[in-house]
């Protein structure tokens, strides 16, 4: 993998797709909250935004910026005491802005953010790791009051920016499959790659230890960790409860359909694998069972399952090619269609369906005729695209092809 020219330039990757959003939401009376992965950006994007309202006129006294896992804070354990110090350091008659990361480490933290809501000069954004946030108790009290801005690590374009690469190749794009894009893992990947390797690990368990056992009673932690490298390994294809109680029992592992079930569940809430259904095309609805699971950063995978794996990179390609589509707004389905398998059906934020397939290269003529037989099957006109590395871009019959990286690029 290539080395990084400059160890800070981290700093000039402008997370503009969420800074968007951000200014979007400005001033209306709303709680803005980012969720995604530990270390994914989170806290450097309120950075960003925070310097723009100071840049754009907004005095520092009218900004309060608090991380919940500073030991600093750790004073405001009280939901209370917290709420009164914040209240107490608003500047009157004006707008304040007010930012607080990783706030399910508060206790009753929605007793603080419903609080907050109410106060007409507030304006406030709020970060967190893991998909509590939005669920049981607080959706109910901030139901109407909160929205989601979903934030990953560095997209291909982003780690681009990171590298500072104008013209892209092959070899860029195979890079990233093995990295991935948490942020401060790239900047020690500059240094040597053990220090990549042990940011990576460590932030793995720090995942698993902060955001899923303090919350969740894992009673198997060998069982637990064979579920992750089980999804791990079968990002891409169909999976269930079911499927997976079965390889673990072949493999001579004790484990149940309900524990299983709970393990993925709690894994898609600490935001490491995530879930999406699958779309019966012709039948319009959507299937109970077998959907599929990918991981939020292809550099977790392959620190699960050894650096060099890219023998399937067909899988890693949809891991991708499906997170893209999640940061670009689109609601995204794994499609059926009487027997033939549709890699992604997404619907973008004007309402629009798109028809995806994803495979490594279209050159062989049996593995054209399979996707293509795929799409050929779909009665109506929705666009259809097949994304590969292969540099050529044909056009069969309206079934666009599209090299990788020029579609991560446009």
């Amino acid at each position: 993998m290539k080395s990084f020219r400059n160890l800070y330039i981290i700093i000039m990757v402008i997370r503009e797709r969420y800074l968007k959003q951000l200014r979007e939401l400005r001033d209306i009376n709303i709680i803005k909250v980012v969720t995604g992965v530990r270390r994914c950006g989170k806290s450097t994007l309120l950075n960003m935004f925070k310097d723009e309202l100071s840049n754009n006129g907004v005095a520092k006294k009218c900004i309060q910026q608090y991380n919940l896992e500073d030991p600093n804070n750790s004073n405001f354990e009280d939901w209370k005491v917290f709420y009164n110090h914040i209240k107490d350091n608003l500047v009157a008659n004006k707008m304040n802005y007010i930012f607080l990361d990783e706030i399910q480490m508060l206790d009753n933290f929605e007793r603080l953010l419903d609080g907050l809501h109410l106060l007409t000069n507030v304006d406030l954004y709020v970060t967190g790791s893991n998909a509590y946030l939005l669920s049981g108790e607080l959706a109910t009290i901030l139901i109407g009051r909160a929205i989601t801005i979903n934030m990953y690590p560095f997209s291909f374009a982003e780690y681009l920016d990171f590298l500072q690469i104008n013209k892209p190749v092959e070899t860029n794009f195979t890079d990233y499959l093995q990295t991935g894009g948490f942020p401060q893992a790239l900047q020690l990947q500059n240094i040597s790659y053990s220090l990549y390797n042990n940011y990576l690990k460590g932030l793995l368990e720090t995942i698993i230890e902060k955001d899923i056992k303090t919350r969740n009673k894992i009673y198997n932690e060998k069982t637990f960790d064979n579920v992750i490298r089980f999804l791990a390994d079968s990002v891409g294809s169909l999976v269930s409860a079911n499927n997976v109680t079965k390889t673990l029992k072949n493999d001579k592992k004790e484990v149940d359909d309900k524990t299983v079930s709970r393990y993925i569940s709690i894994l898609n809430d600490s935001f490491l694998f995530y879930h999406i259904d699958r779309f019966d095309i012709k039948g319009k609805k959507i299937l109970k069972t077998n959907g599929k699971q990918y991981i939020v950063d292809t550099g977790f995978r392959n620190m699960l399952l050894g650096r060099e794996n890219l023998s399937d990179i067909g899988h890693l390609l949809e891991n991708v090619i499906y997170f893209e589509l999640l940061r670009r707004g689109h609601s995204v389905w794994t499609g059926k269609n009487n027997d033939r398998e549709v890699d992604f059906i997404s619907k973008d934020e004007q309402g629009y369906i798109h028809y995806f397939q994803v495979c490594a290269s279209l050159r062989d003529a049996s593995t054209r005729e399979r996707e293509l037989s795929a799409f050929n099957a779909i009665k109506d006109h929705n666009p259809k695209t097949i994304i590969t590395l292969d540099p050529e871009e044909p056009t069969y019959n309206g079934i666009i092809c599209k090299n990788v990286i020029n579609w991560l690029l446009s």
